[in-house]
């Protein structure tokens, strides 16, 4: 069975970039598919979407829910329910902002940052098992086009093409 998204996408011509993305795409569905597993091995069950909920509220604490739907790029109403189901669990909390008590304030939970640690090591771990198979000259290899690529990515300006 192809990595999620692989079947959905175009063959890459045999050469140049557009087969060099083509074949950096179908490493990246395949690290998604391994995130995704090893999320899925916590020992609470997150959507996707509820795990980068939770990431973006430990990246951002005390956002509020406007703050969180931009985020996501999801709507109020969405992000709400997310938020119900988060609290539901124990891994969100939402408290009046000092600042305005009509606010509501977005935190994680003691809970809810155990859960992102769970989830983190586990995706560690995963990770690890697949690069300890690769030879040390490909895992050097790998890790220089990483930083390649973020060192073009962080160069190049938002929506700038070609």
């Amino acid at each position: 069975m192809a990595p999620h998204g692989e079947a959905d996408r175009k063959p890459a011509r045999a050469d140049g970039t557009d087969a060099d993305a083509g074949r950096i795409a179908d490493a990246v569905d395949g690290l998604a598919e391994l995130w995704t597993t090893a999320a899925a091995e916590a020992s609470v069950r997150l959507s996707p979407h509820q795990l980068r909920a939770l990431h973006a509220l430990q990246a951002t604490p005390g956002a509020n829910l406007t703050m969180l739907a931009e985020r996501l790029d999801a709507g109020l109403p969405t992000v709400s329910r997310l938020c119900d189901r988060l609290e539901a669990a124990g891994l969100l909390l939402r408290d009046a902002a000092p600042h305005n008590r009509r606010e509501i304030q977005l935190s994680l939970t003691a809970h809810g940052r155990d859960v992102l640690a769970e989830v983190a090591d586990l995706r560690s771990r995963a990770l690890t098992e697949v690069v300890r198979g690769m030879e040390p000259d490909d895992r050097a290899a790998l890790e220089r086009g990483l930083r390649a690529f973020v060192e073009a990515r962080r160069v190049r300006a938002p929506g700038e093409s070609g």
